[in-house]
């Protein structure tokens, strides 16, 4: 309803009363008074219906003048979703509004995973003639080669053999030339390389060791022989892997997926190197979903050059690690995730009509960001949405418009009501500060406690909140508290739409619990360590 609809419905109102007055003079004036007495039924204020009372007086919200309901007239009735608060309502609930508008929808998505080698620059070292390992000059994982290293020496009678040959050969001069590039082949393919061939040309003698060198740089991540094996012929010596460039490989679940495409950025973090970030593309998206888990992985090329004095790689193998992908949408009619209420019935917001006055509006949604909604019906640009306060005025407007019975009510405020915010209020504030401590951010948590300890006042049953310099004691302080504030809320928590959660493993006491607006558990007890400790008891 507009501003000018709740001035025309006030006149008129106004109208009406003045009417009923008018007429009821007239007939006292012309009729006996026991044949035209009229029985008041009860007192009604126009402007909030649900404001009855069997005296006259005046609005406890807008301080209008109650108006009499005679019998047989059936009074204003309620506007089902408009809820009208007084001055001093607004400035104790502390409500914000914000604008519906086109506007790009931004998300960040959080992933975890682990940095693994590039399994496409793993190389092989077998033995390419049977043999005895003499001496081994890498023998050690981890180690990182270069071209040209050697890494052990051979003795070989095959190989032996096939240099006699080779020399006999090349001795041949111009009788045997058509031979010799036979004869070199069969060397290559027993392990020798060029530079050892033109050195046996050089000495004119077969070497009866033979030194087999890396083919190229890596890290030696597989060793297969020791000094003293007989090792035949194909029989493998060593795995070198490229670790310069690794990969980041997460899982990314069905609703994540429309929102990521190949030559993305990502940012990735890890404790095995902190302080540093590291961004590069997505370059591959499996198309095919884990069946049983729903997820695809998704795989990011990383530089990892070697660095410092000692010629370290910055990301070791297999280490685990988080990334961050900035997703983003075209322009979206958008409202912000707060002014939004999720309820069985289905998503609500309050729209402001005028300072103090309220609808409630169904509205269907659509992709979500980090703090926006995209809005695809329900709203329209331009309109203000309550961002703080909702929740209240939503409970505001349960107990009003449960007040519309036909049975007179006093005009005096009801404890029952102001309980009801108080309780809503108490539960926003226990809700903000468990989930800062789901978070592990003590900083937000401890400027939260000035307004955990302004909600309680109204519960002296609670326990005292003390500061706390650590996330420990933060935890052991909140635990009593929240635990508490759980249990007053308990038994309204479906009507305010709350879930009460229970964690057995919070250290020396039996049981905690905290309050969510999702199912899904964020304990604040454990934070990072177990954020899925607990069960849903309410």
């Amino acid at each position: 309803m507009s501003s000018r609809s709740i001035l025309i419905f006030c006149l008129i109102a106004a109208l009406a009363s003045s009417a009923g007055w008018w007429v009821g003079h007239r007939a006292h004036k012309s009729a006996p008074a026991a044949a035209t007495a009229r029985k008041v039924l009860y007192y009604q204020s126009p402007m909030h219906p649900w404001i009855k009372s069997d005296q006259p007086g005046q609005c406890t919200i807008c301080g209008m003048t109650l108006v009499p309901v005679y019998e047989g007239e059936t009074g204003f009735s309620a506007q089902a979703g408009l809820v009208e608060l007084s001055p001093s309502a607004l400035s104790v609930i502390g409500v914000q509004t914000a604008e519906v508008r086109r506007q790009p929808l931004a998300r960040t998505l959080t992933v975890s995973g682990t940095i693994e080698d590039d399994d496409t620059r793993h190389r092989l070292l077998v033995a390419r003639a049977a043999g005895r390992v003499e001496k081994l000059f890498v023998n050690h994982l981890g180690a990182e080669v270069r071209a040209g290293q050697p890494l052990l020496t051979l003795y070989s009678p095959t190989l032996l053999t096939a240099q006699r040959e080779f020399l006999e050969i090349v001795r041949g001069g111009t009788y045997t030339a058509d031979a010799l590039p036979a004869a070199r082949a069969r060397l290559l393919q027993a392990g020798l390389d060029e530079k050892a061939i033109d050195a046996l040309v050089a000495r004119g003698e077969p070497e009866p060791l033979t030194t087999l060198v890396a083919p190229y740089d890596g890290t030696v991540v597989t060793r297969d022989v020791y000094e003293g094996q007989q090792v035949e012929l194909g029989a493998r010596l060593f795995e070198i892997a490229d670790f310069s460039t690794m990969w980041f490989q997460f899982e990314a679940y069905e609703q994540d997926l429309p929102w990521l495409r190949i030559g993305q950025t990502v940012t990735v973090t890890t404790k095995a190197a902190p302080g540093k970030t590291f961004a590069a593309p997505i370059r591959f998206i499996d198309p095919n979903l884990d069946p049983a888990n729903r997820f695809a992985r998704v795989r990011v090329e990383l530089p990892n050059p070697a660095v410092g004095p000692d010629a370290r790689r910055e990301l070791p193998h297999r280490v685990y690690a988080e990334g961050h992908v900035q997703l983003d949408a075209p322009e979206a009619l958008a409202a912000p995730r707060s002014a939004v209420l999720r309820t069985g019935a289905g998503n609500t917001v309050y729209v402001e009509r005028a300072t103090g006055s309220y609808e409630a509006r169904t509205v269907r949604l659509g992709r979500a960001g980090d703090s926006l909604l995209e809005v695809l019906d329900g709203l329209r640009a331009g309109e203000k949405v309550v961002t703080q306060g909702a929740l209240l005025i939503d409970a505001q407007a349960a107990l009003s418009y449960s007040a519309t019975s036909d049975a007179p009510q006093t005009t005096e405020p009801k404890p029952a009501a102001d309980n009801d915010v108080a309780l809503s209020t108490l539960a926003e504030q226990a809700a903000a500060a468990a989930r800062a401590l789901a978070d592990d951010d003590l900083a937000k948590f401890q400027a939260l406690l000035p307004a955990l300890r302004a909600a309680s006042k109204p519960f002296p049953e609670l326990p005292p909140l003390s500061d706390a310099a650590s996330l420990d004691a933060a935890r052991q302080n909140f635990a009593p508290w929240s635990t508490a504030v759980a249990d007053l809320v308990r038994p309204h928590a479906t009507h305010l739409g709350w879930h009460v959660i229970q964690c057995p493993m919070v250290p020396g006491r039996k049981e905690s619990r905290w309050l969510q607006r999702e199912k899904i558990v964020q304990n604040p007890f454990f934070g990072s360590a177990m954020p899925d400790c607990g069960e849903v008891v309410e």
